[in-house]
């Protein structure tokens, strides 16, 4: 493989070989079902994933909460099989399953032995095209729900994170929590969940992705035969659902300074600017730029606040990416009398990189440290499954390390200086838990005005 591979959407067959000798295929159904495997040499076991393009941004009014719901009931029970007879399927084999939610897909993924790949193909579809979103199950869920956003609200590291997000993204759908709101969950009906589940889990909606022990026509086969006895008709051409423009959207800012009195030992700070989007050439300069900067115990963020002045045991840096916006943050956990001074020390690393620029050795480090964790990271079949997943519903093209490396070396401690500079002349937001005064981030906040 020399560089990225498309994933155009009207190609029926794709095959490809990638870096380590894994062999990548793709096959789209008449129906619109995209089915994307990666056979790894020498792999005994698999991970496989079920994907709908459907999460927290897609809620229309009147159905805020639906995509955590349905992640949720799908494993309450279908036509054939009980919530116990679904655990049981996975538990019986050693195998493990579950579902994650996110702002723009939701996935329902299981890992087992390869020789339990039809198990799983089977116990999955069933779940995925006929959960029986039982309206007693309904209210059950609810109470769930509600008791684990209860839990999200006792981590002050996950409100200020919802704090965050909001400041970032103002009233864009991203700012909204993934698993919604009390509120929200509360006032969700069992129609409009039913309604948001009929419109988006279709075939031509569906992604279905494996990594591991995988032979592509046995996986082909045995998909396409599990969603004909579910009552899908495969017959009826419909062409799979286009991907989210890539064009980036204009963010309003929430508010600027967010802070949430809670009496607690340590305040948890987030601050930062809007980013890059997913499909940005420039995410591997913000990858280096996010090691450097506070990506792990070399990097200025950890060095400067916790190794030479001992403010805060955690602080970081992190940069998620979606199809039409981004965002670049950093944390911190300190006490509360000295987070405007930990604030005021994170920024000013910021400034002093877009400023000054980094040094071949941090660039020599980045490089270290973003190689060896991409390698390490795909001894696993989970990453590679949904490395598959993000190819397909995301980037439409599929990047195998090889050429992320190659990609990699291109990046100039120039890149990442002016990219540095282009983050810290956003709008700072921030967002903050603690027992905090209210005025402790002005003067971070006036630093953050740049001439």
């Amino acid at each position: 493989m020399n560089g990225a591979v498309e994933f155009p959407l009207d190609l029926p067959e794709l095959s490809f070989h990638a870096a380590g000798e894994s062999l990548v295929r793709r096959t789209v159904l008449p129906s619109g079902v995209r089915i994307v495997s990666e056979h790894v040499p020498g792999s005994r076991s698999l991970t496989i994933g079920y994907w709908v393009a459907v999460g927290s941004r897609d809620e229309a009014p009147g159905h805020f909460g639906s995509t955590h719901f349905l992640e949720h009931l799908l494993f309450k029970g279908t036509k054939q099989r009980t919530a116990l007879d679904i655990a049981i399927a996975f538990d019986s084999v050693g195998g493990e399953h579950n579902a994650m939610t996110a702002k723009e897909y939701t996935c329902y993924y299981a890992k087992v032995q390869d020789r339990d790949l039809l198990m799983a193909v089977e116990v999955l579809t069933d779940m995925i095209t006929s959960s029986l979103l039982d309206p007693v199950e309904f209210e059950n869920e609810r109470g769930v729900i509600l008791e684990e956003l209860a839990m999200a609200d006792d981590d002050p590291a996950d409100v200020a994170n919802g704090r965050f997000f909001e400041a970032i993204m103002g009233d864009h759908a991203l700012g909204r929590p993934i698993g919604g709101s009390p509120d929200t969950i509360r006032a969700a009906t069992h129609a409009a969940v039913l309604e948001h589940y009929r419109a988006n889990y279709r075939p031509q909606d569906l992604v279905v992705t494996v990594a591991g022990a995988v032979d592509h026509d046995v996986l082909v086969a045995a998909v396409t035969r599990s969603l004909a006895l579910a009552g899908w008709d495969l017959s009826v051409f419909a062409p799979p659902v286009g991907r989210r423009s890539g064009s980036p959207v204009a963010l309003s800012q929430g508010a600027p300074v967010t802070i949430v009195q809670r009496p607690l030992e340590q305040a948890n700070i987030l601050m930062g600017f809007p980013g890059l989007l997913a499909t940005d050439d420039r995410r591997v300069t913000m990858s280096v730029l996010n090691s450097i900067f506070g990506g792990g115990m070399s990097s200025r963020l950890f060095q400067e606040v916790r190794e030479k002045r001992g403010l805060a045991y955690s602080v970081y840096s992190f940069a998620p990416g979606y199809s039409d916006a981004g965002l670049f943050g950093m944390y911190a956990g300190c006490t509360p009398a000295k987070a405007g001074q930990v604030a005021e020390l994170m920024l000013g690393e910021l400034h002093r990189i877009s400023e000054h620029g980094v040094t071949a050795d941090e660039m020599k480090r980045a490089a270290g440290q973003l190689s060896g964790a991409s390698a390490l990271a795909l001894e696993d079949s989970d990453t590679r499954m949904s490395r598959l997943g993000r190819a397909e519903i995301t980037l439409g093209e599929f990047i195998d390390l090889d050429e992320a490396l190659r990609r990699l070396a291109r990046v100039t401690a120039e890149d990442v200086r002016v990219l540095a500079a282009e983050l810290s002349a956003g709008p700072l937001s921030i967002a903050a838990v603690g027992a905090l005064d209210p005025n402790i981030f002005a003067a971070v906040m006036a630093t953050s005005v740049r001439p």
